[in-house]
C-alpha cells in the first residue's frame, strides 16, 4: 500500500470518481461540500469534524480508513 500522503494525493487527483464514495461514507456531509472540498484533506477533516461532532486526529484516522477502502478506485 502506498503510503498515506501518496494514496491521497492520487484520491484527490481522481475526486471526481471518489466523491460518490465519500457520500456513503460520510452521509451528513452533502455533496456540494464534498464537491467544493476537490478532495483536500484538510477541507474534508473540517467538515467531518464540524457534522460529525468529532476530534481533528479522529476526522484523519477515518479520511485514511476511507482512502484505504477506496485505494483500488484510483489505480
Amino acid at each position: 500500500m502506498p503510503s498515506t500522503s501518496g494514496l491521497w494525493d492520487r484520491i484527490q487527483g481522481n475526486w471526481d470518481n471518489v466523491v460518490g464514495h465519500a457520500e456513503k461514507e460520510w452521509g451528513k456531509i452533502t455533496h456540494d461540500e464534498l464537491l467544493q472540498s476537490r478532495g483536500n484533506r484538510e477541507i474534508l477533516a473540517g467538515h467531518i469534524q464540524s457534522k460529525y461532532g468529532v476530534a481533528k486526529h479522529d476526522a484523519h484516522v477515518q479520511i485514511d480508513k476511507f482512502a484505504a477502502k477506496v485505494d483500488d478506485l484510483t489505480k
